[in-house]
């Protein structure tokens, strides 16, 4: 299990002390020091089941000088909002757990955290 994290953001903090009491075995991610590649994020995206859009903090300063919420959400922009998100990961949702068995969640709540810990 990973969590991609930001050390500043207090959802983080909550769900790597949820994982660290059930004893979670977990690598952590500050991916704001280690940025992910495209490649990483589509396959994030992937195992969320989730598109680009969905995990972009579009309140984020980057995300309002890049005009983002004007972009279009469709399969032919996919790979112009993948490429923000590897250029600006401030932009990323937070924090992201890439479960055991091959799926990830968007660990936002204590709930999507046990979900996470309960795909072994």
């Amino acid at each position: 299990m990973e969590i991609w994290i930001n050390p500043a953001c207090s959802k983080c903090r909550s769900a790597i002390s949820l994982l660290d009491a059930e004893g979670a075995e977990y690598t952590v991610r500050r991916y704001l020091e280690d940025v992910p590649a495209e490649d990483e994020i589509r396959a994030v995206l992937d195992r969320l089941g989730l598109e680009p859009w969905d995990i972009t903090r579009t309140q984020e300063v980057d995300a309002k000088e890049l005009g983002l919420k004007e972009w279009p959400r469709d399969a032919g922009a996919r790979d112009r909002w993948i490429r923000a998100l590897a250029e600006h990961p401030k932009l990323i949702q937070r924090p992201i757990i890439t479960a055991d068995d091959g799926t990830a969640v968007v660990g936002r709540s204590e709930e999507a955290v046990r979900e996470a810990l309960s795909r072994k």
